[in-house]
């Protein structure tokens, strides 16, 4: 199995220098294989393949950065290239931009050129980082490889990545929760209980807004929009950071209680466009939350169940399984059933048959 850590670094001046030109030659050398890539199929219908390698000898400043980062930005190439023939809604690839994608680049571990000394981190070229190390790393991991990037603040991170052993064995499914997803709250479980989420967001949308209004009146290119640039990074930071906190500490609670969790799968980018709600959406987090929710339920040998996105979860009766219609209209929070009489609080009826319809499914794979 693999795991990750996330660690920040502190680099000096002439490593900072050296991560920037890392950065820059990575990005370079992915828009050259792809520009040759794109010429060479319009000029002979087939596809060129291309190494870093041959480049160097043109751009001979290649080999100052290292090559194994140069290597990984060709495997993201041929990915991106593999995700577009196996599913061309994915899209084509395209350029990197240096303004606006992310700064980062991936070195693996070949012949102990990358490791943890205390509060160092030996990379290939860059020498030793301090890095600080918030927890620590058990002994049978081995290490793999590491992605140093950049956020839009200026601070620099490692995620190193770590392979281990590890049994995992399937545990009875005797517990069950439905999860149904909630715009303000993140979500209403079978149990009637809300996530509360604090929505970090909206909390600091006039912030936002003010810091977002000072670098729009602020001159292109000047010394103070870099700086005020930074100022809002950071103030976005702090949202992102304390959503995924939160997500993580609620995950781990639920996967700690229950054996199988079911959710919908949501179109989580189609709701936010379709519903207009695109920023509670996005506050929410949705998205992580399962991905986290699915991974610590993985490594615990537990499950997490998908339900189908058209199944009326919302409509149908909990208790007597009569489907009504009316309840489509998404300002009905409660309503009464037509046939047995009883009164139902919308997300919880949900959040009820998503867990009925996910233990059946989960019976039917075992």
């Amino acid at each position: 199995m693999n795991k990750a850590y996330r660690f920040r670094i502190y680099p000096n001046s002439t490593q900072k220098t050296m991560f920037a030109k890392t950065f820059g030659c990575v990005r370079f050398i992915y828009n050259k294989m792809l520009g040759d890539k794109i010429e060479y199929y319009k000029e002979h219908k087939k596809m060129l393949k291309n190494t870093p390698a041959q480049y160097k000898k043109e751009f001979e400043w290649l080999k100052e950065v290292d090559s194994l980062a140069l290597s990984n930005s060709q495997l993201n190439l041929e990915s991106a290239y593999n995700n577009f023939f196996r599913d061309p809604k994915i899209g084509f690839p395209r350029f990197k931009s240096k303004k606006y994608d992310k700064n980062s680049y991936t070195t693996n571990c070949v012949n102990g050129n990358i490791a943890i000394n205390g509060s160092m981190l030996k990379l290939p070229k860059i020498g030793l980082v301090r890095l600080k190390q918030h927890r620590k790393i058990p002994l049978h991991y081995k290490l793999k490889s590491v992605t140093v990037s950049q956020n839009t603040s200026g601070k620099y991170y490692a995620s190193i990545l770590f392979e281990y052993e590890k049994q995992v064995s399937n545990k009875d499914v005797k517990s069950f929760l439905g999860v149904d997803f909630s715009m303000k709250g993140l979500y209403k479980d079978s149990n009637g209980q809300e996530a509360e989420y604090p929505r970090y967001y909206r909390r600091k949308e006039a912030r936002l807004k003010k810091e977002q209004r000072k670098l729009s009146l602020m001159e292109k290119g000047s010394k103070n929009r870099d700086k005020q640039r930074k100022k809002l990074a950071r103030v976005h930071e702090k949202v992102a950071n304390c959503r995924k906190d939160f997500l993580h500490k609620l995950s781990r609670k639920l996967a700690n209680a229950y054996d199988c969790i079911c959710i919908e799968d949501l179109d989580m980018k189609a709701m936010s466009k379709a519903l207009n709600f695109g920023k509670s959406v996005c506050d929410n987090g949705w998205g992580m939350f399962t991905t986290f929710l699915k991974y610590k339920l993985e490594e615990m040998g537990k499950r997490l169940v998908k339900i189908d996105r058209f199944f009326a979860s919302s409509q149908i009766c909990s208790e007597c399984g009569c489907k009504n219609s009316e309840v489509r209209n998404l300002a009905i929070r409660s309503w009464l059933c037509p046939d047995c009489g009883k009164y139902h609080d919308r997300d919880t009826n949900a959040a009820i048959n998503i867990r009925n319809e996910g233990m059946r499914v989960a019976n039917a794979l075992t």
